[in-house]
């Protein structure tokens, strides 16, 4: 099988989504992603990043694949765990201190940062609308991060979470307070555990 077929096999695996690190683990030249760009068989949406004329964009994973420290949060978090009612206007990912976010926020999308050791913390994998995976922070780390948001957050959004999370039967409290314990939160969660039971 040549260059040109392997990347034609690659693009339908995808479901028409191509990124060129992945045509590049595979052997293939960058100069066939060219090719099938100058043909109209491939479109380049981004750096790196490609896509075949009948697929539809995948936003969320076109991000983390260009960002790959990106790791979705906040009020995104909450949408994809069924955590919150409103579509986020603007999505949310939290990056590791150092990381340079510039290029993510000049997409409009919502940047926070932490401490490197705890930027993997309660990390699962996800899939988007359209079945390609993403990394998102599981529903006891969302709870905390919205928690020390609070501040700078709609109180009926960090409310309706806490209501739904301590409802939903696959919550784990003891997950969640061991969170709060490594983000120095626990009293604060602790309370809010209690107010919400």
């Amino acid at each position: 099988m040549g260059h040109r077929e392997k990347l034609v096999e690659l693009i339908k695996k995808n479901n028409g989504l191509l990124l060129t690190k992945d045509a590049e683990a595979q052997g293939i030249p960058r100069k066939y992603l060219s090719i099938l760009n100058k043909e109209g068989l491939l479109e380049r949406v981004a750096q790196g990043v490609y896509l075949s004329p009948d697929a539809f964009e995948d936003k969320m994973y076109i991000i983390q694949a260009r960002a790959g420290k990106a790791i979705f949060s906040h009020e995104t978090a909450l949408y994809l765990h069924d955590l919150a009612d409103r579509d986020p206007i603007e999505l949310s990912v939290t990056v590791p201190y150092g990381y340079n976010a510039s290029n993510l926020k000049c997409q409009g999308i919502k940047v926070h940062k932490v401490k490197k050791e705890l930027h993997e913390l309660g990390v699962i994998e996800m899939k988007t609308m359209f079945d390609r995976p993403i990394r998102v922070y599981d529903k006891e780390r969302t709870i905390c991060d919205i928690i020390c948001n609070r501040n700078n957050m709609d109180i009926s959004i960090l409310n309706d979470a806490l209501k739904r999370y301590m409802r939903n039967k696959e919550k784990n409290i003891n997950q969640l307070l061991k969170y709060a314990k490594e983000l120095r939160i626990y009293n604060i969660t602790r309370k809010y555990a209690e107010m919400f039971q």
